[in-house]
C-alpha cells in the first residue's frame, strides 16, 4: 500500500472512530472485510485515484503548433485590401501591408517588402512565411516578382 493510501486510511479510521464510537480492533476488521460506511468508501476511492495519478502522471493536452501557412512554405492569395500599419513603440515608419485571402482559406495580413508597390484589390500575390517584428499580427510576407506584385523598381 502506498504512503498516500496509508495516510488516507488512518484519517478515515480516526474519523469513523470518533463518529461511531467503536474500538479500533473492530474498525480494523471492518476495513479488512470491506464493510465500511459511504464516507469511508469515498475516502478510499479518492486514495486510489491519487495513487493512479501518481503512477500515470497528470493529464496534459497535446500542444498545437500554430503555423501561419499550415506548415507550407508558400501560399497563393488574393488581395482584399491594402493597409498601412504603424509599428510598435521605438519605430515610426509606416509599414505597407495587404489583407490577403489565402488558398488555404485563411484571411491574413501580409507585409509588402521593398520601396513602393503596385498592389490593388483582386491582385494575386505569393506569400511566404516570415513575420515582421515591429507590426502586431503580421506573420507572412509577399514575394516580389511573382504574379501581380512587381520587382522593386531601381531609382535613377
Amino acid at each position: 500500500m502506498s504512503v498516500i493510501a496509508r495516510g488516507l486510511m488512518s484519517i478515515a479510521r480516526t474519523c469513523l472512530r470518533t463518529t461511531m464510537q467503536v474500538p479500533s480492533t473492530t474498525l480494523a476488521k471492518q476495513c479488512v472485510n470491506n464493510t465500511f460506511t459511504a464516507g469511508f468508501m469515498e475516502i478510499k476511492r479518492m486514495g486510489s485515484s491519487l495513487f493512479r495519478a501518481h503512477k500515470i502522471g497528470y493529464f496534459q493536452k497535446p500542444r498545437k503548433y500554430r503555423q501561419p501557412l499550415g506548415g507550407k512554405p508558400f501560399a497563393k492569395g488574393v488581395v482584399l485590401k491594402t493597409l498601412i500599419k504603424k509599428p510598435k513603440k521605438p519605430n515610426s515608419a509606416n509599414r505597407k501591408c495587404v489583407l490577403v485571402r489565402l488558398s488555404t482559406g485563411k484571411e491574413m495580413v501580409a507585409y509588402v517588402p521593398g520601396v513602393g508597390h503596385n498592389l490593388q484589390e483582386h491582385n494575386i500575390v505569393l506569400c511566404r512565411v516570415g513575420r515582421v517584428k515591429d507590426c502586431n499580427g503580421v506573420k507572412i510576407k509577399c514575394v516580389r516578382g511573382k504574379y501581380d506584385l512587381a520587382h522593386v523598381i531601381k531609382p535613377e
